[in-house]
């Protein structure tokens, strides 16, 4: 019986955030240590499709940068980062269309559609999702680009119709050439076109700290400000500055919460939503 008690507190705890966030979307972008097992991909599904059931329209983004290094070097071919990006020339763009949205895109959907008929793959070519532009940058990095504009209304019309879409992070240029695109950038994008409610960036560490030696020293909140005056003063990892830089991004566009989480912890999503505690870290407006 005890058991059973902690049981139901467990789901009344969870009751207020159920009602709090019914109806609201939330931006989920997915990648990294998080893809690197098949439990933790499973789990991950699970808990996209529990937020929809309770009423959360989850939009979910996704990289894969592990497994298109992992296939370039099976397939002999030259891996090459500048400056934290990939240089992606014609072959290395074709690889990374079919890792991205071959392989890893149709898998989540197929994940998530192991409850119910509710996800749809996307990538940036589709109906003119991501428009975008190569990348100025000294060397060339080749097919890397920068958004230009997200078609919020394909994003709307989904939701609408009661449907997940997941969306491999490449965009299209104007003469219909793909981009490969930071998955951290997109989803800092998608949630500020579709003002959303909340956008998380699952990642492999707990969340920012003071000082990444010292494990105590984990930030559960900070302001915009707090976190500006952090990325000012290069208190942030540069790893850890890519999904920053889309924590603020969000937050300017008029998003409530912007959170970063370790997803190698089982249900941590569930965790930082329905629990009093939460867990990560949550970067909220002034």
């Amino acid at each position: 019986m005890k058991n059973l008690h902690q049981r139901a507190e467990i789901l009344m705890e969870a009751l207020p955030y159920i009602k709090a966030y019914h109806g609201k979307t939330v931006v989920i972008k997915y990648g990294g240590g998080a893809m690197t097992s098949v439990a933790l991909k499973e789990s991950i599904a699970s808990d996209i499709v529990l937020m929809k059931l309770v009423g959360i329209s989850p939009v979910i983004i996704h990289g894969g940068g592990l497994e298109i290094t992992a296939m370039m070097k099976r397939l002999d071919l030259p891996v090459e980062f500048i400056g934290g990006l990939r240089k992606t020339d014609a072959e290395a763009m074709d690889i990374v269309k079919m890792v991205l949205v071959g392989k890893i895109n149709k898998e989540i959907v197929s994940l998530i559609n192991r409850h119910g008929r509710m996800a749809v793959g996307l990538s940036g070519d589709d109906g003119g999702l991501i428009a975008a532009r190569k990348k100025k940058h000294q060397p060339d990095l080749g097919f890397v680009g920068d958004i230009d504009r997200i078609n919020a209304r394909v994003l709307k019309d989904l939701i609408a119709d009661d449907y997940v879409p997941v969306i491999a992070s490449i965009g299209a240029g104007e003469q219909g050439e793909s981009y490969n695109i930071n998955a951290d950038t997109v989803a800092a994008e998608v949630a500020a076109a579709i003002k959303a409610d909340k956008v998380i960036f699952l990642t492999d560490v707990e969340g920012l700290y003071r000082d990444f030696a010292q494990k105590h020293t984990l930030i559960s909140a900070l302001s915009y400000k707090e976190c500006k005056k952090m990325v000012s003063g290069k208190e942030i990892d540069g790893g850890m500055l890519p999904k920053v830089a889309g924590c603020m991004r969000a937050i300017e566009a008029g998003v409530s919460r912007a959170h970063i989480l370790n997803g190698t912890i089982p249900h941590a999503m569930l965790l930082e939503i329905f629990t009093n505690e939460g867990i990560g870290t949550m970067i909220s407006g002034d």
